[in-house]
């Protein structure tokens, strides 16, 4: 017998998870990274005037740049965010780069 959605012996007891909003996910990540300290200016955030992540939302996903290290022109890591964990994912990431950077000055 093959696991799939009319049985319930599936992955997620028989419920799929919910589709992936962007708009409210942006909603969601942007409160976040205020929450961490972090100052909104347009499309992204900034930590004491240098922009350390940039958002976008594009074709059903978040587009996050996140800054390699505090620095006014940063060299970017690009992550495309298609799912709630990747959100945690990238909040857990700005929080170590956050901690990091307080070391480093």
């Amino acid at each position: 017998m093959s696991t799939d959605e009319t049985d319930g012996s599936g992955d997620f007891g028989g419920f799929a998870p919910p589709p992936f909003d962007p708009a409210a996910a942006l909603v969601t990540l942007k409160r976040s990274l205020r929450d961490l300290g972090l100052a909104e200016r347009g499309p992204g955030f900034e930590l004491r005037g240098k922009r350390v992540v940039e958002l976008a939302a594009e074709d059903g996903a978040i587009r996050a740049r996140v800054a390699r290290r505090l620095m006014l022109t940063p060299e970017w890591d690009t992550q495309v965010l298609r799912a709630s964990p990747d959100l945690r994912k990238l909040v857990d990431e700005v929080k170590k780069r956050l901690a990091r950077w307080d070391r480093e000055e």
